[in-house]
């Protein structure tokens, strides 16, 4: 910018506030943009809009202002859905949609320079007074801010919004849920033909024991099909059958081949050969007209069924709102069981986490007297029952805390 820039307060009649204006270097044309300062006919007001003035004058001269663009946010929208989304992993579409859906319910924006820091500071509060999980509230604004990066690299933005990610508060719990007993499970399953209807029954209960064997995520129990390359697919050519993840579904873009739990492999192969072709969780609805139902309806029919089963798996302290077992806390109670069979990083691949802390923060030493009766048994099978040590304190056994510790067994 030129040295000799300078930028002038001016009033207009029809402005409530003092204007600034400055002519452009390049065009030769007047520019003029509010100060903010409210004319009020008071020496103090004037005084502050030449304050301003003064300071966006230093800003032009050192070339740190830049006039906001005017793309709109619905332009923005269609280029990152038409131009970036298809790059990335399907699924990515559905998480995309979710959090733009959220900007425009909550902030109503209409330009995209409108999407300040302060403005997604208020979003997030929304999505946490809504209720989201903060690992929710999370993805959705790592997702926002991915697109905002996009916006900015591309020259729809002269520069993203600072974000401030979701801590978590020290004391909080991690899960917004717990693993069910098998005891709710099978409560769980003699409410279904009351909530989807008898025609429909004898499908979710197939789908409810897959998900309580496999540890599938809703959306990718979806997903799963017995013979289509471009989806997540039973792969039967191995030794053991595997689950395999085409490149288009995976953020590596790599194909990729995923183990397993053995009962639910046992569990797809008593399907007959014949039947083992299309989707492998084939649901009908309360008609049992066979239709493959979408994954926010099914989660809604799985919280109606934990509800009519009466299976709370949380309860929220400040609202008292109870949330009702879940396609992931059948999740759950998979990766609580394997958690005791199993070596963590075993547990992170059986499980789909994409980082080993998410498996040990979730899974791993959650429940200490499971922990301490597995460490027990492991050294009496490596003594052969003779335990040594301390002579005041021979083992478990010989304490009051046998019962709690067998209690704590799932």
């Amino acid at each position: 910018m030129h040295e000799r820039m300078k930028v002038n307060v001016v009033e207009f009649g029809d402005r409530r506030c003092f204007q600034l204006q400055w002519k452009d270097p390049i065009t030769g044309r007047k520019k003029t943009k509010s100060s903010g300062i409210e004319r009020t006919g008071r020496k103090k007001e004037r005084t502050e809009a030449e304050r301003v003035a003064a300071k966006f004058e230093a800003e032009l001269r050192e070339g740190r202002y830049h006039e906001p663009l005017k793309v709109t946010w619905k332009d923005f929208r269609e280029r990152y859905e038409s131009e970036k989304l298809p790059g990335l992993a399907e699924r990515t579409d559905g998480k995309v949609a979710s959090v733009f859906g959220w900007v425009e319910r909550v902030l109503k924006t209409n330009r995209l320079a409108e999407l300040t820091a302060g403005r997604i500071s208020h979003l997030q509060a929304e999505m946490r007074r809504k209720g989201l999980a903060e690992s929710t509230i999370k993805g959705n604004l790592a997702h926002l801010k991915a697109a905002l990066r996009w916006a900015e690299r591309i020259g729809l933005l002269v520069k993203a919004p600072r974000i401030e990610m979701p801590k978590r508060a020290r004391g909080t719990d991690l899960m917004k849920g717990r693993p069910i007993t098998t005891e709710e499970f099978e409560r769980m399953l003699a409410k279904v033909p009351e909530v989807v209807g008898q025609e429909a029954a004898a499908s979710w209960h197939h789908y409810l024991r897959g998900l309580w064997l496999s540890g599938l995520r809703l959306s990718e129990s979806l997903e799963l099909w017995w013979d289509r390359d471009d989806r997540l697919c039973v792969d039967l050519t191995g030794k053991y059958p595997m689950l395999r993840i085409p490149a288009e579904l995976e953020k590596g873009n790599q194909d990729r081949m995923l183990p397993m739990a053995p009962e639910f492999a046992e569990f797809l192969l008593a399907a007959p050969e014949p039947d083992r072709a299309g989707p492998v969780f084939d649901l009908r609805s309360r008609q049992g007209n066979g239709k493959c139902l979408m994954a926010e309806w099914v989660g809604k029919l799985l919280g109606k069924i934990g509800r009519a089963a009466g299976v709370k798996v949380h309860t929220d302290p400040n609202t008292g709102k109870v949330k009702y077992a879940s396609a992931h806390d059948l999740r759950r109670s998979f990766g609580e069981r394997w958690a005791a069979r199993v070596m963590p990083a075993v547990l992170q691949a059986l499980m789909r986490h994409e980082s080993i802390e998410t498996t040990l923060h979730y899974y791993v030493g959650r429940n200490a007297q499971n922990t301490a009766r597995t460490l027990w048994e492991a050294h009496k099978k490596a003594v052969g029952g003779n335990i040594s040590g301390n002579s005041r304190q021979t083992g478990p056994e010989s304490t009051a805390e046998t019962a709690d510790v067998s209690d704590c067994e799932s």
